[in-house]
């Protein structure tokens, strides 16, 4: 029997990186994580910095970690991050500095400096990006307007998970899905904007080249070879975006699905054949990322886990140990709707304490503030959810039809309560895997890239034959709406 063909995916996220070991035979995916590390912001000098050289030693760990389990037989390896972060390399090849972690201070009211240069209706004409304040764009010339010395003298920038390509391959290219997030490429074009980079004065000779999800981009380093007794790997650039890998591990046929990547960031959209650009989607803030064969992923960036995970966070410096598992029984014992918040107001994008700030918008928008943990973490969950069926709304009427089913998948998946609310709160099927989809689909597009499998159809089936997926139905969706007119004049005002 011919051994199973092997690929390794470094999925970098916000609290951690994972190596994941994928197989391929008879029509099923199998993984294995087989590394696990911490991802711990560095803050240095009042600015928040991605520890990149740290994240890179345990990637080069995980290829030890893959060769003494399985021994030298890997086809592939590929990487993939979150999005709109970057590094800048000088002219000699070496990165001038540790990334700036997108929640960095460092453009607070940039948004509205670079408005005053160009309107924001023209930037989203040419680039039909959601406005966010982390944006690439937007970081960008707050690093010229700070007179950074790193922007002077780079010679290159390249997106981050391509900075980790590129120290494991020494090609210095950027991939589509992770380039589109930047919001300074242009989809009429299909490379970078010149109208924006000539008009806000960055430097765009320093944009490295594009290239399309499932490129190979060279065999992996020869000192990295010798290090970890690996020959003969290629290194392949996947959806480097890693919601574009996971929505290219989405079993779904058809049309009428949206898609739900759930963790730190929650990203509901779907697939389309090309960009949505037009009144509507400005004025509701949808955003058009790059995607995987030929598509683009019209979506909503909505702000996700990433408020429980720091309320808990909070609660373990005061000397609680709460598990996600405990805060969700105790949000289960909870009483409903007793507070709501919008999980997109931007005082939770990165506060000093997130509970504090849970209780002043409650104040603020005249509600009694959560009266316990348990009642904190349920109003988290209950807004996420609502805010879920309000973009769903939106999307409907943008695209003039109706969406039957929400794919959900990523580590939010495992809340199971909050899938509950999201079918009762959206009055839709959603249907819940795989937990693994980033993962799966990094592994699966370098498997296309490599000739294992024949294409993202065939890669769909494979999920589907491999993992366990739940369908949940909607029900109790009286109750819902009400708690839903009451959410619309908390996220509208």
């Amino acid at each position: 029997m011919a051994k199973p063909v092997r690929y390794l995916a470094l999925d970098l996220g916000a609290e951690s990186g994972r190596a994941v070991s994928g197989s391929i035979a008879r029509g099923k995916l199998t993984l294995e994580e087989i590394h696990r590390f911490p991802n711990i912001p560095v803050k240095l000098m009042d600015t928040l910095h991605w520890d990149a050289l740290r994240l890179f030693c345990e990637m080069k760990n995980s290829l030890l970690a893959f060769r003494r389990k399985y021994g030298p037989g890997l086809a592939g390896i590929g990487v993939d991050t979150w999005g709109v972060d970057f590094g800048l390399l000088a002219e000699d090849g070496s990165l001038l500095a540790n990334p700036v972690h997108y929640r960095d201070h460092r453009t607070d009211g940039i948004m509205e400096k670079v408005f005053e240069i160009v309107p924001r209706e023209e930037i989203y004409r040419h680039t039909g990006i959601q406005f966010m304040q982390l944006n690439t764009l937007f970081q960008l010339f707050a690093m010229k307007q700070q007179n950074s010395s790193a922007l002077k003298n780079a010679r290159t920038l390249l997106m981050l998970p391509s900075i980790f390509l590129y120290l494991f391959s020494g090609r210095p290219v950027n991939e589509f899905t992770e380039s589109t997030t930047s919001q300074l490429f242009d989809p009429a074009r299909g490379t970078w904007s010149e109208f924006l980079f000539r008009k806000l004065g960055l430097p765009m000779e320093i944009m490295a080249e594009i290239v399309p999800p499932g490129t190979e981009l060279c065999e992996l380093r020869k000192d990295i070879c010798e290090e970890s007794g690996l020959s003969g790997v290629r290194v392949i650039a996947p959806g480097t975006h890693d919601t574009a890998s996971a929505i290219a591990a989405i079993p779904a046929e058809g049309k009428n699905w949206a898609y739900l990547s759930s963790g730190t960031w929650s990203l509901l959209g779907v697939e389309l054949e090309k960009p949505l650009i037009n009144d509507a989607s400005l004025r509701h803030n949808f955003t058009n990322e790059g995607g995987i064969a030929g598509t683009f992923r019209f979506l909503k960036n909505i702000t996700g886990l990433w408020i429980l995970q720091e309320c808990r966070r909070a609660w373990e410096k005061q000397g609680a140990n709460l598990d996600y598992t405990k805060l969700t029984k105790m949000a289960q014992k909870s009483s409903p709707f007793a507070c709501l918040i919008n999980p997109d107001d931007p005082a939770f994008l990165n506060p000093a304490d997130m509970p504090a700030e849970i209780v002043k918008f409650c104040k603020k928008t005249g509600q009694k503030a959560p009266v316990d943990r348990g009642s904190m973490a349920r109003s988290i969950l209950e807004s996420l959810a609502l805010k879920y069926r309000q973009t769903i709304e939106e999307m409907e009427k943008i695209l003039g039809r109706k969406l039957e089913t929400i794919h959900t998948v990523g580590g939010g998946i495992k809340n199971k309560l909050l899938i509950n609310f999201t079918a009762n709160a959206c009055n839709k099927r959603v249907v819940a895997g795989p937990v693994e989809a980033t993962a799966s689909g990094n592994i699966l597009l370098q498997a296309i890239s490599t000739g294992t499998v024949a294409s993202i159809s065939e890669a769909r089936k494979i999920v589907g034959n491999s993992f366990d997926i739940a369908v949940v139905e909607p029900e109790k969706t009286g109750e819902w709406d009400s708690a839903y007119q009451r959410f619309r004049k908390l996220s509208e005002s």
